[in-house]
């Protein structure tokens, strides 16, 4: 699904990377039932057809279709089987019209009659189009821009704004990443028992990384977008049951569910965003800690720890108690460097540090890393430094450090929430 042009309407499908061209317009009261169907109407008509290209422009023509039928006819009881029926027609019309027809109509008619469609154990189809879109044999680059297209339905022109790339840069990228799953003809399913560990840290990855566009969304008018964070969580859920006993697939579910958990918090009643440590705790949800953290204790007790593993548990520590438990949180972030020695996991320590031991402490941490280049480009380095500056007092630094970070175009939940701060500091 697209995200919205400059019109306020929507796309369906991804632009340039549509059969159809530019896509067909929303008018938004059918995004949220197109938005939440895509990835499985995409998986199942992959399965039924054998090429995810076809599939893509099969049910985007079935969106089309809806947007004709439904007004006035009204929306079906299952949204998702309908689309499926009618993208498996498109999709058999324009294989009847394709070289490969005779081929590929066996394939169709042979699974659409019952045959196995996946070849593991478990047969969910969003689960095994997540494993052909992060293939090894796809560059790493790409994997996760192909899965939030096919999978999550993001529209080229979102998926080009997150990578901060021209949308027909993205879009050639797409098209290749497809065409290279058709030429080297790669197996749509879940992978067998000996092929599934070594490629589990990819998948987890994409996992992640949907639910980090989710969390804090890179386009559009809200801070977050809840259906990447559900079907991020959905998906987790799906690999925590095909891989009970695997430590970090636990422990990115419980990561998943303890950030999330903190969704309705997050956001003020104008959509602006509201600090951790300004919170309304009452606003969390407690099911989700709950499980969240018997989750992490059930992976850490399993002795292989993980990076994943390590993320859940300092959620846990924000969720656990009435009171932030800031040097333990520090002291796990020391930890994850073992695993992710990175600048960004360094920059997250210092603000720990900075409530732990005080603003200086965090302050000296933070400007170690803020001419990293990869932290160029990120608001959250600036945000973090200007209230650690406000808290010592230092108010004309802090006022740079939030413009510069409103220089860097954060998504209008946080514009807002810095442009406050501005005017309360200036």
């Amino acid at each position: 699904m697209g995200g919205p042009d400059a019109r306020g309407e929507r796309r369906v499908g991804g632009g340039a990377t549509s059969r159809t061209g530019g896509g067909a317009r929303l008018n938004g009261r059918y995004g949220d039932l197109f938005r939440a169907h895509w990835g499985a109407a995409v998986a199942a008509t992959t399965r039924l057809v054998g090429d995810l290209e076809v599939a893509e422009d099969a049910v985007q023509d079935a969106c089309v279709v809806a947007l004709d039928r439904w007004p006035s006819e009204g929306v079906p009881a299952n949204p998702r089987a309908w689309l499926v029926g009618v993208a498996r027609h498109k999709a058999l019309d324009r294989l009847r019209r394709d070289s490969r027809r005779v081929e590929k109509e066996t394939v169709a008619v042979r699974d659409a009659g019952g045959a196995p469609p996946a070849e593991g154990p478990i047969l969910d189809d969003e689960l095994a189009l997540i494993f052909l879109c992060c293939h090894p044999s796809l560059d790493p680059g790409v994997r996760v821009a192909l899965t939030l297209r096919s999978v999550c339905g993001l529209g080229t022109a979102e998926i080009a704004a997150a990578f901060l790339v021209p949308e027909p840069t993205m879009a050639q990228r797409l098209v290749r990443a497809k065409r290279k799953i058709r030429q080297a003809g790669i197996s749509f399913g879940v992978p067998g028992a000996a092929y599934l560990a070594p490629r589990l840290d990819a998948v987890l990855r994409v996992v992640y990384l949907v639910f980090t566009e989710g969390h804090r969304a890179s386009g559009g008018p809200s801070l977050v977008r809840g259906d990447l964070c559900d079907t991020a969580v959905r998906l987790a859920r799906v690999l925590a049951r095909l891989m009970p006993g695997e430590p970090e697939v636990v422990g990115l579910l419980a990561l998943l569910l303890l950030t999330d958990a903190r969704r309705d918090a997050r956001t003020d009643d104008g959509g602006s965003l509201v600090l951790l440590e300004d919170q309304d705790r009452s606003r969390w949800n407690t099911e989700m800690i709950n499980e969240g953290e018997a989750l992490v204790e059930h992976a850490l007790r399993m002795g292989r720890p993980g990076p994943y593993q390590v993320h859940a548990a300092i959620a846990a520590c924000h969720s656990a108690a009435p009171v932030t438990d800031w040097p333990q949180i520090a002291a796990l972030y020391r930890e994850l460097l073992r695993y992710e020695p990175s600048p960004v996991v360094e920059a997250n320590r210092a603000v720990a540090v900075g409530m732990a031991d005080g603003p200086a402490a965090g302050l000296k941490i933070l400007d170690g890393v803020r001419e990293h280049p990869r932290l160029a480009g990120w608001p959250q380095l600036h945000i973090a430094r200007a209230e650690l500056l406000s808290r010592l007092g230092r108010r004309d630094e802090a006022l740079t450090a939030y413009r510069t970070a409103l220089s860097l175009e954060p998504p209008p939940a946080e514009r807002a929430f810095l442009e406050r701060r501005v005017r309360e500091r200036s």
